[in-house]
């Protein structure tokens, strides 16, 4: 792969959601590989503070089902909507895997930097998502940050949900992203 390559791979990357997806199921070899990019993300004192619960079939239904309640539980009756009621009915349908991504907290480095590596292992995981031409979304919603999730993941007090990776086959072809010049967001000293 050259320079070149690795642009436009970095460029081809998007947030494709659920709803985009085809329904067709990913191999889980193809995820395990996947999952294997991550892993090579920097990490500060080699604490390697990612962790992955995959999620896939009947633990993926189960999973948006929770999701639903949670939905359901936290938000005034009047605010429900039917709208995203029929989004945790679809998921399971569409998405093939979803990950849970998760920080394990390691106190001898700033937390800051272990938040970071996480996030670059995800960022991995995107672009191998993106490379086999699949689509990819990371969503902090649906009971992220709730105590009621980090139970039901069975999570620590050293552990933290950092929100969920939906993996899927795109329906349609993807779309072109789109930044705002690179000379507006740099200052050189």
């Amino acid at each position: 792969m050259n320079k070149q390559d690795i642009t436009e791979l970095i460029k081809s990357r998007r947030s494709i959601f659920p709803r985009q997806y085809s329904g067709e199921k990913i191999a889980d070899e193809i995820v395990a590989e996947m999952l294997e990019t991550a892993n090579w993300a920097p990490t500060h004192k080699y604490t390697e503070p990612w962790r992955f619960k995959v999620f896939r079939g009947e633990a993926l239904e189960k999973l948006v089902g929770f999701q639903k309640q949670l939905y359901i539980a936290n938000t005034p009756a009047e605010e429900i909507k039917d709208a995203k009621l029929k989004v945790f009915d679809e998921t399971p349908l569409q998405t093939s895997h979803i990950i849970a991504i998760v920080m394990h907290r390691n106190p001898i480095v700033p937390e800051m930097e272990e938040i970071a590596s996480v996030a670059m292992a995800v960022q991995n995981l995107w672009l191998t998502v993106s490379a086999y031409g699949y689509g990819g979304y990371w969503s902090t919603g649906n009971g992220t940050f709730s105590a009621a999730m980090h139970q039901w993941l069975q999570l620590d007090e050293n552990h933290q949900l950092m929100g969920f990776f939906y993996i899927g086959v795109p329906a349609e072809p993807l779309q072109q992203g789109r930044r705002r010049p690179m000379d507006e967001k740099v200052q050189w000293m």
